[in-house]
């Protein structure tokens, strides 16, 4: 009987340019386990994942597959061997059926083959899951999508599946249906190898846990052995708290507001909003899905042209559009940072001096390049982005880094509110703990901030005050340091905070 289905002995990846990825890894996955893999945003978790997909070759070290060593020529080549990997943004087809996208790749005209779906039936059997074969997968919920990237991985016989992010994208509900599947799976005898910055999903569905730092394993063990303040020592390489609360900055109240919003109202599912930031202090937007947070605060940004109301910055009258909120001071740091917040065919440099060309350039005419590049620089020291350099491109890098270089592009301009929708979302402990730091060396300089988050431990770890939303209005305002999470979710969801509904 096989004791390791995947061995990676003293593995290490070079890339050409010099970049070290990876060095003296070493990784051991039983049958039937489930084995988390951890690290911070740049850690080398997706170079390692692509190396046992056989999408990079080491350059290094020894890969065993049940005993035998194995150098993969492709990621077809892993696949066949018994190896699936799901990764964060599931690659199906979405013009195709369920059924057809968890056979796809299948040998032979698969679509003149039957009991297709005799198959089907009996995967989701053993996964214990329904749902509809005919479906067009365009049509299904993320969770749903999920589901169907494991059912491909079964199909292939798949004997060890990697999931990178699975529950990234998808709410509590769906993120328990993942759970208890891979939980049926592996006491099937299916392992994994379980890729995720929710430590709490890691201590709870893991049996080993693998930790990387700067490329390098530097623990690994039985997950009983851990809780979240060890893993998180262990990931940052210091004892941090992810979200560490600390007592509130005071704020002058006699000081007019730098932000001001009055009235405001949008089709999108804003009511007569009305609040005010004043210089030195976060305000926090805490509510639910769908309670109209993000809405908010893009009608603040006059990225909603059916939005109606004034926002005022220093107590000028802002136009309804993104330049004048630009010229104004506003700075809004998107929740989608590839859609929204960077230039994807950019490198860093440009990126980073998009929003501010004019002060950059000859005449207000064309942009030096000098001078984008030398800001370029000063924001990777200062920001600790860890990248081979500005020519870099946004794409290349980790989350927690493209996220420094979507805050990089407003902090050297004239930027003095920013609007901060899920600013750590996707980002692990470390650089999380970053980019808090960030907003409040920002506030201490007399900016104002804006934020959005589904996390209110993080809200709580930083804001000054903190407004609930629901159903796009404003129904309470907590000082941060007075308040609670539990007091928080009870508001949000229309409890009174002593467990009555509201009266509406």
């Amino acid at each position: 009987m096989v004791t390791t289905l995947l061995s990676l002995e003293g593995v290490g990846k070079t890339f050409p340019s010099g970049t070290v990825a990876l060095r003296d890894v070493r990784l051991d996955v039983r049958p039937g386990s489930v084995h988390g893999l951890v690290g911070a945003n740049g850690a080398g978790k997706s170079t390692m994942i692509k190396v046992i997909a056989g999408a990079h070759a080491p350059t290094a070290g020894t890969m065993r597959w049940k005993g035998e060593e194995a150098r993969w020529r492709n990621p077809g080549a892993a696949r066949n061997a018994g190896i699936a990997t799901i990764m964060q943004h599931v690659p199906l087809a979405p013009a195709l059926t369920v059924l057809e996208n968890v056979f796809l790749g299948s040998p032979g005209p698969w679509r003149l083959q039957r009991g297709r779906r005799a198959e089907l039936d009996r995967l989701l059997d053993r996964v214990g899951y329904a749902i509809d074969p005919d479906a067009e997968v365009a049509d299904l919920a993320i969770g749903e999508r999920q589901m169907v990237a494991i059912l491909q991985a079964l199909a292939t016989g798949a004997e060890l599946v990697v999931m990178d992010e699975p529950t990234a994208s998808l709410a509590d509900a769906e993120r328990q249906v993942v759970f208890d599947v891979v939980r049926r799976l592996s006491a099937q005898g299916t392992a994994f190898l379980y890729v995720s910055h929710f430590l709490d999903e890691v201590l709870d569905l893991t049996d080993q846990v693998t930790v990387l730092r700067d490329g390098t394993v530097v623990e690994s063990g039985a997950t009983a052995a851990y809780d979240e303040d060890r893993l998180v020592q262990a990931i940052v390489g210091r004892d941090l708290l992810a979200a560490e609360r600390r007592a509130p900055t005071p704020v002058e109240t006699g000081r007019p507001p730098l932000l001001t919003v009055r009235g405001l109202d949008s089709p999108a599912g804003v009511h007569e909003v009305s609040f005010e930031v004043r210089p030195g202090e976060v305000v926090g937007l805490a509510g639910l899905l769908g309670s109209g947070r993000s809405e908010i605060l893009h009608a603040v940004y006059g990225a909603d042209p059916r939005a109606r109301g004034e926002v005022l910055v220093d107590g000028r009258r802002v136009r309804r559009r993104p330049r004048a909120a630009v010229a104004a001071g506003m700075a809004l740091v998107p929740e989608d940072r590839n859609a929204q917040g960077l230039v994807g065919a950019f490198p860093i440099w440009k990126n980073i001096s998009l929003p501010d060309l004019c002060s950059l350039a000859s005449g207000r005419a064309l942009p030096r390049e000098g001078a984008e590049r030398r800001r370029a620089v000063r924001a990777i020291e200062d920001l600790g982005i860890v990248c081979p350099g500005p020519d870099a491109a946004v794409t290349e890098l980790s989350g927690g880094n493209a996220q420094k270089v979507v805050f990089g592009k407003w902090l050297y301009g004239g930027a003095r509110v920013f609007l901060l929708d899920e600013p750590t979302a996707g980002v692990d402990v470390g650089a999380k703990a970053d980019i808090l730091d960030l907003i409040r060396g920002f506030t201490a300089e007399s900016g104002a901030v804006l934020i959005v988050s589904s996390e209110f431990e993080e809200l709580l770890a930083v804001a000054t005050r903190v407004l609930v939303i629901r159903e796009g209005r404003v129904v309470a305002e907590r000082a941060a340091h007075e308040t609670s999470e539990e007091e928080l979710l009870m508001l949000a969801n229309g409890f009174d905070g002593g467990g009555a509904p509201d009266a509406d």
